[in-house]
Order: C-alpha cells, then sequence, then structure tokens
C-alpha cells in the first residue's frame, strides 16, 4: 500500500506560472531574475495557506537553475534544481523561526552567511514565521541583514507584518499576498479533480472554496476530506453535510416565507436549522449575508460581487426581483441589529425568533407607509381628503370617538395599526360630524388607519408602544393645538391712580385666591415678600430660576386680575433675583485667624506684643 500525499504537498506548485491567484507576485519576481535586478532581502506577507513559503522557494529554485528557460522559469533538470527538490541542496536553506528563535540561532546562521556557496551563484535562506524571532534576535539579524555578502540573498515569510521591527522592514522588498478568489480556487481545486479521476459538481467545490477564506491550503485539506467521506464523489451534499455548512436552500426558504408574510414557517425552518446543531449567531450571520446578496443581485452591474457558482447566483437574481430594496434594506438592518445584540441577550433563541418576527411584518409596513403623509391644515386653510366609508360612518355615529393610529417601527419601515379611544384621551387624530353640513371635518389630520389582517401570524398587535420620535411628533402636534389656549394680555386705555394701600389688598385677595385652588408654590411666592409699587410697574423679589419661571408662568393671569379690579391696564409685573452672599468658611490657619481677629481686634495686639505665631 502506496503511502498517500495530501493534494496541498502532492499539488504544491513548482513554477511561478502554476501559482494560484498571485500573479501580480509571481510577475514581479520573474521580472527581477530575467533583469539581474535581485534585491538582498525579500519579505513576503499575507494570510495562511496563500503561497509564501511557495514562492520563496521557487523563487530560490528559480536563482540557482543553471538552465533558466525562456519564461524565467527553472528547469527542473540540472543538479541545482535536483538537489533542491531531493532536499539536499547546499545552497538553500531553510529555518524556522517558530522553533529557532533566540539570539544562538541567529548567530550560527550569521557564522554560515559568511562561507561562500559550494555550488551555484548564490546562498539563499528561507526564513519562515519571522515575527516570532525574539527582540534581540532582530537586533542580531540587522547589520547582516542591511550589508550581506554578495553572495547572500535573505527571503522571509509571515503572516503577521505588523509584529516585524521597522528596521527589518526597510531592508527588505515588501511583496503583500493576497487571499484567493473564490473562483480561483475552484477552478484549481476542479483540476485536480479532473487529474485524480473525481466526479465533482460546481457547486461542491464553490462551498469548499467560500469555507477556506481565501487560504488555498485550507481548501486542500477539506478537498481530501470529502473526498474519503464522499468515496471521490464531491457533490454539493456531500459537502454541506461533512463540513457542517447552512445550505442556501434554507435562506431561500426562509426568505419566501418572510416575503409570504408566513412567520409561523419562518419560525419552523428556524428551528430546524437549530435541530440541525447550529448556533444561532451562525445563523443570523448568514441571514445577513444572504441579504446582502440579495440587495446586490438587484442590479446586473453589482452581480459580479456575488462570489458564488452560476446556478446559486441565477437563484439570487430570481428572489431579488421579488423583494424591494426598501425590504432588504429594512431585513438587513433588522438582522445586523440582532447580531450585534446576541451575544449580550439572555434568551438568544428569542433574539433571533423576535427578528424574523419583525422581518415578516416589513412588507406589510413598507406598504402602509406609501400611502403617504397628509399636510395639517392651518387655521385659515383646510385640507380636503375623502376618509375611507368606514371612518365616515363611524365618526358619524359617535362623533366624540376619537381614532388614534398606534405607530412603532419595524426595522426602518413604521408598522401602524388603528385602535378607537375615548375622547378624553389626548390624540393625534381627531374626526368629528358636522351637524350643519352634514360632511365629517378633520381638526388635525394624519395617515388613514389600514385595514389590519385578523387572526394568524400576520395580524399585528392589539397593543403597539409609539417609538421615540413618534411620540415627539405626537407632543409636537398637541403643542401646536395649544397654542391657541394661551390666555392673552387684557388691555385697555382706562389708567386709574393706585394707591399701595389698594393694590395691596387686591394683591392679597389674589393670593388667597390661589390658596383656594392650591397653587402653593405662586401662593407661597406673593406672601413670602412683599411686592414693591413703582408708579405702575409691580416688583417682587424672587430667590432662584424656578421661582422666577413660576413668575413668568401665572405672570399674565396675575396681571389680568389686577388690571381688572384696579382699574388700571397699564400695569405691569416684573420679578427681581435677590442677591444672596456666600460667605466661605475659613479653611487655612491664616483665615481662621483672621476671622478670629474680625470678632476681636485686641487678639491681633496680643499676637504682636508676645511675638506669636501661626501654626
Amino acid at each position: 500500500m502506496d503511502n498517500f500525499i495530501v493534494s496541498a504537498r502532492k499539488y504544491r506548485p513548482v513554477t511561478f506560472d502554476s501559482v494560484v491567484g498571485q500573479q501580480h507576485i509571481t510577475g514581479t519576481l520573474k521580472n527581477a531574475i530575467h533583469n539581474n535586478q535581485l534585491a538582498q532581502a525579500f519579505l513576503f506577507c499575507g494570510p495562511r495557506g496563500v503561497g509564501k513559503t511557495t514562492c520563496a522557494r521557487i523563487l530560490a529554485k528559480t536563482i540557482n537553475c543553471e538552465n533558466i528557460l525562456s519564461g524565467t522559469e527553472p528547469c527542473g533538470a540540472c543538479d541545482s534544481c535536483k538537489s533542491f527538490q531531493n532536499g539536499n541542496s547546499f545552497s538553500i536553506h531553510e529555518l524556522d523561526a517558530a522553533s529557532n528563535n533566540s539570539v544562538d540561532d541567529i548567530r550560527n546562521l550569521i557564522d554560515q552567511v559568511r562561507i561562500p556557496p559550494q555550488a551555484g551563484k548564490y546562498k539563499i535562506y528561507i526564513i519562515d514565521e519571522v515575527h516570532m524571532l525574539s527582540q534581540a534576535a532582530f537586533n542580531a539579524f540587522l547589520k547582516t541583514l542591511e550589508e550581506p555578502p554578495s553572495y547572500a540573498i535573505f527571503i522571509l515569510a509571515t503572516t503577521e507584518k505588523h509584529k516585524i521591527l521597522p528596521t527589518i522592514l526597510s531592508r527588505c522588498q515588501i511583496f503583500d499576498f493576497n487571499r484567493i478568489k473564490v473562483e480561483d480556487m475552484a477552478s484549481h481545486l476542479a483540476n485536480i479533480a479532473d487529474r485524480e479521476g473525481i466526479t465533482y459538481d460546481q457547486d461542491g467545490l464553490h462551498i469548499i472554496a467560500q469555507k477556506a477564506d481565501g487560504g488555498l491550503r485550507d481548501a486542500l485539506s477539506m478537498f481530501d476530506q470529502i473526498v474519503s467521506f464522499s468515496n471521490k464523489h464531491v457533490t454539493y451534499q456531500a459537502v454541506i453535510d461533512n463540513l457542517n455548512i447552512l445550505d442556501y436552500d434554507y435562506y431561500f426558504k426562509l426568505t419566501d416565507a418572510i416575503l409570504t408574510e408566513d412567520a409561523a414557517q419562518s419560525l419552523l425552518i428556524f428551528n430546524e436549522i437549530l435541530n440541525h446543531g447550529f448556533d444561532g449567531s451562525h445563523f443570523i450571520a448568514g441571514l445577513s449575508a444572504h441579504f446582502r446578496n440579495l440587495l446586490v443581485a438587484k442590479e446586473p452591474s453589482t452581480l459580479k460581487l456575488l462570489e458564488v457558482s452560476d446556478s446559486i447566483r441565477q437563484k439570487y437574481l430570481q428572489q431579488s426581483q421579488k423583494a424591494a430594496p426598501g425590504f432588504l434594506l429594512s431585513a438587513l438592518n433588522i438582522s445586523n441589529q440582532c447580531e450585534i445584540n446576541y451575544k449580550t441577550s439572555k434568551n438568544q433563541r428569542l433574539q433571533v425568533e423576535l427578528s424574523l418576527l419583525k422581518t415578516c411584518h416589513i412588507a406589510s409596513a413598507i406598504k402602509l407607509s406609501q400611502l403617504g403623509s397628509v399636510q395639517i391644515p392651518s387655521a385659515t386653510e383646510g385640507v380636503k381628503k375623502k376618509l375611507p366609508e368606514s371612518v365616515a360612518a363611524q365618526a358619524k355615529q359617535s362623533p366624540s370617538a376619537v381614532v388614534t393610529p398606534s405607530i412603532t417601527s419595524v426595522g426602518n419601515a413604521p408598522a401602524i395599526e388603528s385602535q378607537v379611544a375615548p375622547s378624553s384621551q389626548a390624540s393625534p387624530v381627531n374626526y368629528q360630524s358636522s351637524e350643519m353640513k352634514g360632511e365629517v371635518k378633520k381638526e388635525v389630520v394624519s395617515n388613514i388607519p389600514p385595514k389590519v389582517k385578523k387572526g394568524g401570524w400576520g395580524a399585528s398587535a392589539s397593543a403597539i408602544i409609539p417609538s421615540l420620535p413618534d411620540l415627539n411628533t405626537i407632543y409636537d402636534n398637541n403643542a401646536v393645538a395649544k397654542e391657541g389656549d394661551e390666555p392673552e394680555l387684557i388691555r385697555g386705555s382706562e389708567q386709574r391712580e393706585v394707591s399701595f394701600g389698594q393694590f395691596i389688598a387686591v394683591w392679597n385677595s389674589y393670593a388667597e385666591q390661589l390658596k383656594a385652588e392650591n397653587k402653593i408654590n405662586l401662593y407661597t411666592m406673593m406672601t413670602a415678600m412683599q411686592p414693591r409699587l413703582n408708579g405702575t410697574l409691580i416688583e417682587i423679589d424672587v430667590e432662584n430660576g424656578v421661582q422666577m419661571d413660576v413668575l413668568q408662568s401665572a405672570k399674565v393671569d396675575v396681571l389680568n386680575y389686577l388690571r381688572v379690579k384696579l382699574q388700571n391696564f397699564s400695569l405691569d409685573l416684573q420679578g427681581v433675583m435677590m442677591e444672596h452672599t456666600i460667605s466661605r468658611k475659613p479653611y487655612t490657619s491664616q483665615e481662621k485667624y483672621q476671622a478670629m481677629v474680625n470678632k476681636n481686634p485686641l487678639l491681633d495686639t496680643l499676637r504682636k506684643e508676645f511675638n506669636l505665631g501661626l501654626s
């Protein structure tokens, strides 16, 4: 039985052209070799499994190749190439910095650098995971890296460039490797499957490539695992079963249920997903990605952004035609908010289910919001808009009834339902019947309350709490409605002369009236301080800003009472803020002594007489 070699080793690239997805790196290196412009040190950076070490080995082999091909590729047949492939080259050395990261290891390397190559033009050192070197090892390596012998070339590789000293970075040519695209990985896997005689479908290879997250080595490892699992039949179903991946079909079925407002089916699909062992956070992250893909598929120009197979891309295209952009944006916002709150929630399943229920009601909420808003009529201009017959009939039968829309926010779209409240409650909408003309008159106009489904998951809740912006709107409307109710100052031409005795008698009479009406704050202020009458100006002292506000709010009522009783319409009222002298308590010894001297000046004479000091 032959030893099995994993695909990541068996199909490891041996030429620049066979490297997958890093053409910007390989092209630059080939040109540098062709033009004999090789740097003394290279630094290859990038995520795991994208070809850093592979490119370093190909570069090292090509530099020392005795018969470089026309395409600047190693021949693979000369002594240098064969010795490197067999692992016994004296000119190419590999060092794992993860396990050889001390100062002594670097000093041994420096001693080896001093010895010229026995075969080939260059002595090449490949140092993998170079970020693992200690601070002292980096410092010991600096001088050799800056001024190496003419025959020495260093190729450093790392996944964490930010951990390398800037002094090391400045001495290297830096090459940043990209994550390998899904399409490139799927194509590479298909080539390997063809060479190995493995049957496959394109959707399955795409799932492997997506799961690898840009790393080809990870993709090849998963490919070998699924080949063994499926007995050389790599199908879409075999991939999702073996890798425990949430199937696209779950999200397509769930979105169809959401678009039809079938909340019950949505919860059942979510329950089925949980029963298969998937985590709620994994599900909601996939749902957010699904809504994002649907939004991308709405425009033909962005369809290429979907990193999926052609058959899955067509499914996205078809389903995106059923969903409006407003729905997708609201759904994406809800799922994203759920994903943010998921880890801090005590009942995580309820968090996801609540998001699904909200998403199911987005479509109807958007339709309601599209009814449009109606302008509020001014005092001189009415707004003519025909009411639904059911609302008009209700208004005629019960003129005192008030129809109040309750508004809440579902994602970004409002959900509205109507309820009938007694006329004593504050309401932003008020319909009253007109006995004179027999028609319905609107004092304040808002969106017409829609019909609400009865029964089932599609029905709205019986009571929905308004959101903060809606409450602000209601309060603003109430404030506008109450502007006309504010009392106005009574004006007249009579200006009878008023004595202080007459004034204070009327003043105290009004204060007693306030006491009877239980307006204690204003009563206390009017009786605590005696007012002053300077001609027609009444001045009263107030202790703080709160009392000043109370006086300002009651000023019109007080003046109306005084003007009528005293028959002088030029009277005015003004509050005067009292000045408070703040005395600071003595703190230091000097301040305490000064306070005692102020009370008894002889104390200072006593101190001077006996030449006393302050402790």
